[in-house]
């Protein structure tokens, strides 16, 4: 990290940088985000080193984010059909670098398949879990739900229900902060690492929270929400490109 830390960089819908040579492509399908207000003081401790809670208004989130993985690709190769494609669902938080760069911190990813997180957890250090997890659609309703298998909290679930509304046409400046993230950090094998994606804005869609039954977030070592969320938006997804790992304490590419 520089020794003084640089302000962040300006919140986007679009992606700052481009990512010529991608590392993994894959789509993010029937997204939903559903996210409360978190106090920084509870966050910090749980990112990792070289990073600080990101914050709009003096306030931090927390994010329960469910979706269908579709087609993980390495480099430019096509997308693999079976284990390339599950459902996922993640418990995320907000970050900021020394560098400005802002990006998410994954305190856990459950997901459907064991192989692609044998992968994650071996060749990335994610917090990957394998669960037992399903997506049904009824009209405009869809329901995620999410028990998990290995490593644990054995148990550990989630059932999420949501009722898509109409288009966002103009996204609020909480909405592109919670969405336009072009990257995550993270620690892998004990140094810093900085893993930037891109995608198209995200088209996102109002939604409303019918139900919402989980305890991932308390088992990520977060107290358990309370009350409305302060944000439910669905998205029919976007086809995602990562790049390299940015070098520990290297300035972002322009």
């Amino acid at each position: 990290m520089p020794s003084t830390p640089i302000a962040p960089e300006p919140v986007t819908a679009e992606p700052p940088r481009a990512t010529p040579r991608p590392l993994l492509t894959q789509s993010w399908l029937d997204s939903t985000f559903v996210h409360w207000a978190a106090d920084p003081a509870d966050v910090a401790p749980l990112l990792p080193a070289g990073v600080v809670p990101d914050t709009l208004g003096g306030v931090t989130y927390v994010g329960l984010v469910a979706f269908r993985m579709h087609r993980i690709g390495w480099f430019r190769l096509p997308g693999i059909p079976y284990l390339g494609s599950f459902p996922e669902t993640n418990v995320r938080l907000y970050s900021v670098d020394g560098h400005g760069r802002r990006g998410v911190v994954f305190r856990s990813l459950d997901a459907a398949r064991l192989v692609p997180v044998l992968v994650a957890r071996a060749g990335f250090g994610l917090s990957y879990v394998w669960s037992r997890m399903a997506v049904r659609r009824d009209g405009d309703t869809l329901t995620y739900t999410s028990r998990r298998r290995w490593p644990g909290p054995r148990g550990a679930h989630s059932r999420l229900t949501v009722r898509v509304g109409g288009p966002i046409e103009a996204p609020t400046e909480l909405e592109h902060f919670l969405t336009a993230r072009w990257g995550m950090h993270n620690t892998t094998f004990g140094r810093p690492m900085y893993l930037p994606n891109t995608h198209p804005r995200w088209p996102l869609r109002r939604a409303t929270l019918v139900e919402c039954d989980e305890d991932l977030v308390a088992a990520a070592g977060l107290p358990a929400p309370s009350g409305e969320p302060a944000s439910v938006l669905y998205s029919p997804g976007v086809p995602v490109r990562f790049g390299p790992p940015a070098r520990p304490g290297a300035a972002p590419a322009r």
